[in-house]
C-alpha cells in the first residue's frame, strides 16, 4: 500500500512538473482554453450551428477577393458586394447548370447499379477456372455474399434516403437562405463582429493572436491552393473521360477533382467507381487498361509535380500527420472531420510550435533577468 502510494505521488509530481513547465504562463493557460471552448462548441451544438458554421467557412474564403479588391483602392462595402454578387451568380450557375448534369449521370448509375455487380459476380465465378491456383471455389463464395450483403445495404440506404428526401430539401432551402445572408453580414460587418468578440476575451491573448495569423496564413494558402488543385484535376479527368468515351465523364471527373480535398485516401477511394464502371462498359480490354493507366499517370503527376508546385508555401505536414488527422476528426465528426483534417491539424502544429516558441521566450527572458541581477 505505501508503495503504491509513493508511486501514485511520484507520477502526480512528474505531472506537475511537466503541466506548471508547459501551461503556467497565462497566455498558454487563454490559448489552450479558447480551443477547448472552441472544440466544446463543435462537438455539442455543431448540427445546429450549422448554417452559422458554414457561413463563417464561405466568408473566410471570399475575404480573400475581398483584400485583394481594397488593395487596388475599392471600399470596403463597394468591395464586399461585388465579391458577394461574384459568389452567388457562381452559385446559381453551378446549381443550375452543372448539378443538374451530374444528378442526371449519378442517377442513371445508380439504376444501373444492379446491372454492374452482376457482371462482376460473372467475372468473379470465372476465376477459379482461369485461375485455379491463385483463386478457390469457396473464396469466391465468401466474396459473393460479401457483395449480396453489400448491395442489401446500399438499396436499404437509397429508400432511406428517398424516405428523408422532404427533410433534405426543406434544410437545403434554409440553408439556400440563411447561409448567404450570413456569408454578406459576415463580410460587411467583419470588424465590429470582431471587435464585439474580443471584448468578452482575455487580455492575455497575444499567444492565441499569433496562432490564429500562422494558422490564417497556412490555412489561406492551402485553400488557395485546393481550388487550384480541384479544378485542373478535375477539368483534366473529365476531358481524359470523354476522350475515352468513358459514361458519367461529368460525374466521374467531378468525384475525381473534390477527392483531392482529402489527400492520399481520396484518390484511393474514388478510383474504385472509374475502375468499375471502365470495366462494365469495355471489359477486361485494351481501352479498360489505358483509361486506367492514364488515371493512374493524372494521379502521379498531381502528387509529384502539381501538389509540391502548388502548395510550396502552403501547408507543411508529414503525410503521417495528415492521415492521423484524417483518422482522428474523421472519428470525432464524421464526414465533415475528414472535410476540415487538414485544417484542423494546421491547428494543432500551430499551437504547439507557438507554445514551444513561447516557452523559450519565457526562458531566455528568465535567462537574462538572472544574469542582470547577478
Amino acid at each position: 500500500m505505501a508503495r503504491d502510494r509513493k508511486k501514485c505521488k511520484t507520477m502526480n509530481s512528474i505531472f506537475t512538473r511537466w503541466f506548471q513547465r508547459n501551461f503556467s504562463s497565462p497566455a498558454t493557460i487563454v490559448l489552450t482554453m479558447l480551443i477547448i471552448v472552441g472544440f466544446f462548441i463543435i462537438l455539442t451544438v455543431g448540427d445546429i450551428l450549422a448554417p452559422i458554421l458554414w457561413a463563417l467557412v464561405i466568408a473566410y474564403l471570399l475575404e480573400w477577393g475581398v483584400t485583394a479588391l481594397q488593395k487596388r483602392g475599392l471600399g470596403r462595402f463597394v468591395s464586399v458586394l461585388i465579391v458577394f454578387v461574384a459568389f452567388v451568380g457562381l452559385s446559381i450557375v453551378i446549381f443550375l447548370g452543372l448539378v443538374p448534369l451530374i444528378w442526371k449521370q449519378g442517377s442513371k448509375l445508380i439504376a444501373e447499379l444492379p446491372s454492374i455487380m452482376l457482371k462482376l459476380k460473372e467475372q468473379v465465378l470465372e476465376l477459379p477456372t482461369k485461375y485455379p491456383n491463385f483463386v478457390s471455389a469457396e473464396q469466391v463464395d465468401g466474396f459473393i455474399n460479401s457483395l449480396n450483403s453489400e448491395l442489401g445495404n446500399i438499396g436499404e440506404a437509397i429508400l432511406s434516403a428517398s424516405f428523408s428526401s422532404l427533410i433534405s430539401i426543406a434544410s437545403l432551402l434554409v440553408y439556400i437562405v440563411l447561409v448567404p445572408l450570413l456569408v454578406f453580414f459576415f463580410l460587411k460587418d467583419r470588424q465590429k463582429i470582431f471587435g464585439w468578440c474580443s471584448q468578452w476575451l482575455p487580455q492575455e491573448r497575444h499567444l492565441a493572436e499569433r496562432v490564429w495569423s500562422e494558422v490564417n496564413r497556412q490555412i489561406g494558402n492551402y485553400i488557395r491552393g485546393k481550388v487550384v488543385e480541384i479544378i485542373i484535376v478535375g477539368v483534366v479527368s473529365y476531358i481524359t473521360f470523354v476522350l475515352m468515351g468513358l459514361n458519367y465523364a461529368l460525374l466521374l471527373g467531378v468525384c475525381v477533382g473534390l477527392s483531392v480535398l482529402i489527400p492520399y485516401v481520396g484518390a484511393a477511394l474514388v478510383t474504385i467507381p472509374v475502375a468499375l464502371i471502365a470495366f462494365f462498359q469495355w471489359g477486361l480490354t485494351s481501352d479498360f487498361y489505358i483509361l486506367l493507366s492514364v488515371y493512374l499517370i493524372i494521379q502521379i503527376l498531381d502528387g509529384n509535380v502539381l501538389v509540391p508546385l502548388i502548395f510550396s508555401e502552403a501547408v507543411n505536414l508529414h503525410p503521417v500527420a495528415i492521415i492521423g488527422a484524417i483518422l482522428l476528426f474523421g472519428g470525432l465528426w464524421g464526414f465533415w472531420g475528414v472535410f476540415f483534417a487538414i485544417p484542423l491539424a494546421v491547428l494543432v502544429n500551430a499551437t504547439l510550435d507557438a507554445v514551444k516558441e513561447h516557452k523559450a521566450e519565457e526562458e531566455s527572458l528568465a535567462l537574462e533577468q538572472q544574469a542582470e541581477v547577478e
